[in-house]
């Protein structure tokens, strides 16, 4: 639920936005919050093809969070993801990881299902520079 008092079911959303290819993972955030924003993982392999066919070099994770074109590219899904639903439960705004959530790390279960609590939790700074 927002701070405005709107409850948000995040999975529908998470899942329009991991319909793009290049998205591997997408956690919608926003409990308690003004409004609803989103971290996002991408498909590596996707994004070395992505990147190879607009003759582009392969560049390493932490230079691709800040890519302009992969930030327009991950827009259009958010965007998309958006438009079946109203302006108060859209995402507004989201951030682009540089690895993905994993097991070993306590961040999926043994199924692959997001760990919400420890995911916010492991990027705290990154939720926090959402609302800024």
């Amino acid at each position: 639920m927002t701070s405005g008092g709107k409850t948000v079911s995040p999975i529908g959303l998470e899942e329009r936005v991991r319909a793009h290819p290049l998205v591997a993972q997408c956690l919608v955030v926003g409990n308690d919050r003004p409004y609803i924003a989103a971290l996002v993982t991408v498909d590596q392999e996707a994004v070395e093809h992505w990147l190879m066919m607009r003759d582009r070099p392969p560049m390493k994770p932490v230079d691709l969070v800040r890519d302009p074109d992969l930030e327009r590219e991950i827009r259009r899904a958010v965007v998309a993801a958006n438009t079946l639903v109203s302006q108060a439960e859209s995402i507004r705004t989201f951030r682009i990881l540089a690895h993905p959530f994993s097991e070993e790390h306590g961040l999926l279960t043994p199924s692959l299902k997001l760990k919400r609590k420890a995911i916010e939790t492991a990027y705290a700074s990154e939720v926090e520079a959402l609302y800024r």
